[in-house]
């Protein structure tokens, strides 16, 4: 059977290793020169690293290099990936610097027609019976629309997003505006006041920060990574310790929160930066986790950034032969360099507008059965719209759904009660995160959860001693490094019986 892969990230590359191992011919497709995604010498930007330390953000049988530090750099993930490409013999299956413009349903539904197009303009069409969209929750960047920008261009100055600011000698000497306060807006604006004029952080909206070490001593990990960690947080259909934390134990529950809280609070000054955010840190939930960007606090402090918390930019203007900014306060700042950090639009723009109306609601949500299978249209897979704490995973654990899925290992329950399951999914998600739920694709902080639903599904979940030891411990990528050998073992056996 061959498939075609939109993506050469960690969902692409786990998915094609994945299916090639299952007996698929598989063709990835990624408009970068190189492998990587968002971790592409294409988007990276000063200052880029990792949410999770090494050990949780990886793949279950590649391990990160143990010369990596415990938050590897955004050049150094995408070596790891490179280092997967060989290890697995996926370079003949890549299609890189092709970018996909095109993919249409055929009549017959079949199959996918795939029309691509390389960096001379060539253009190719080719015919694969299934299709993975693996293009990642972040493919493109959503600046704001700012009022004045030509009269500020025409100042001199320059509006980028942070995937395109790729060398910290731009900002040098300028009056650099960071708009966001996600991790982001935060990773640039440090290596940025290294060499720049004045370092401005606009945040419409503050949220919380997790310290990567809590007192400097415990990493975070052991206490957001784990299946407690995520217990904390009100899971749709709570059970067992989930139920009771949420029920009868809500008091220690909240206790925990609030100590944690507290101890942040602390531990970053956010109380003498003006900078505690409004809500609880149960917040810290609501669409994602972000870790404080090392040195970005103490340099608020020192001065060398100066944050505008409530605020947005309101315009960019000329004034006396200089670019501006105005903010919705009235206050009025030089602004050589505008960088957004403003998160991100999901697109699928190759699929044509019919297929788009069917595989999302009338808010355009994606109605995904298990954050990979539409619901009404046939041979057309997505693999890493489960961003979770471990996105790696959950992504390589998703190509397993599918690879056992079309090797007839399990099947999907009928049509009517997946629509049912995903919009009573996507209405609390949109409860739950107030609408920031990226399209109905970040599943944070219910990793484990995802994970166990998929790998459920196919009979292939990691044993209750494992599962019991990661109430404790962070999960470890490692304890799924049998999941596709045994699936692969597993459809070997059924060929021979059959």
């Amino acid at each position: 059977m061959t498939v075609a892969v939109i993506g050469a990230g960690f969902a692409g590359l786990a998915t094609a290793k994945v299916l090639r191992q299952s007996g698929f011919e598989v063709t990835v497709f990624d408009k970068a020169p190189d492998v990587g995604g968002v971790w592409s010498s294409t988007r990276r930007y000063p200052g880029l690293r990792t949410q999770n330390n090494k050990g949780s953000y990886r793949l279950s049988d590649h391990p990160m290099p143990r010369s990596f530090p415990e938050w590897p750099s955004g050049e150094q993930v995408q070596a790891y990936l490179e280092g997967y490409v060989r290890r697995f013999d996926l370079r003949e299956c890549l299609r890189l610097g092709t970018e996909v413009i095109g993919a249409r349903l055929l009549a017959d539904e079949s199959g996918w027609e795939v029309t691509t197009s390389d960096s001379d303009g060539a253009l190719v069409t080719g015919t694969y019976e299934q299709l993975v969209v693996a293009n990642g929750i972040f493919s493109v960047p959503a600046p704001p629309s700012l009022p004045g920008a030509a009269e500020f261009r025409a100042a001199g100055g320059r509006v980028v997003t942070t995937s395109d600011l790729h060398d910290v000698g731009e900002a040098r000497g300028r009056h650099v505006v960071v708009l966001g306060y996600g991790k982001s807006a935060c990773d640039v604006a440090v290596p940025v006041s290294d060499v720049a004029a004045s370092t401005t952080v606009v945040a419409r909206e503050l949220l919380w920060k997790m310290p990567t070490k809590i007192k400097g001593v415990l990493n975070y990990k052991y206490l957001m990574l784990t299946r407690m960690g995520e217990a904390l947080f009100r899971w749709i259909e709570p059970t067992g310790v989930e139920a009771f934390l949420h029920g009868r134990g809500n008091g220690l529950r909240q206790r925990m929160l609030g100590s944690v809280e507290a101890v942040t609070t602390t531990q970053l000054g956010l109380q003498e930066l003006g900078l505690v955010p409004h809500g609880s840190f149960e917040d810290i939930a609501r669409s994602t986790v972000s870790l404080a960007t090392e040195g970005f606090f103490e340099r608020v402090g020192a001065g060398t950034i100066r944050v505008h918390r409530d605020r947005v930019v309101e315009r960019l203007l000329e004034k006396d032969g200089r670019p501006h900014a105005e903010l919705s306060d009235g206050t009025l700042m030089p602004a050589d360099l505008v960088v957004c950090g403003t998160g991100f639009r999901q697109e699928v723009p190759f699929l044509d507008p019919a297929i788009q109306r069917r595989i999302t609601d009338q808010d355009g949500n994606f109605q995904l059965w298990r954050q990979i299978q539409p619901l009404t249209v046939p041979r057309l897979f997505f693999a890493g719209y489960n961003s979770s704490f471990f996105s790696p995973l959950s992504a390589e654990m998703a190509a397993v759904w599918i690879a056992d899925l079309l090797l007839g290992g399990h099947e999907v329950p009928p049509l009517e009660e997946r629509r049912a399951h995903v919009e009573r999914r996507l209405a609390w998600m949109q409860e739950r995160t107030r609408g920031h739920h990226a399209r109905g694709t970040n599943i944070i902080p219910f990793s484990m959860h995802n994970i166990d639903e998929v790998l459920d599904d196919t009979g292939l979940n990691v044993g209750r001693a494992t599962r019991a030891l990661q109430w404790l411990l962070p999960l470890d990528p490692a304890a799924y490094r049998s999941v596709t050998r045994r699936l692969v073992r597993r459809s070997r056996s059924a060929a021979k019986r059959a």
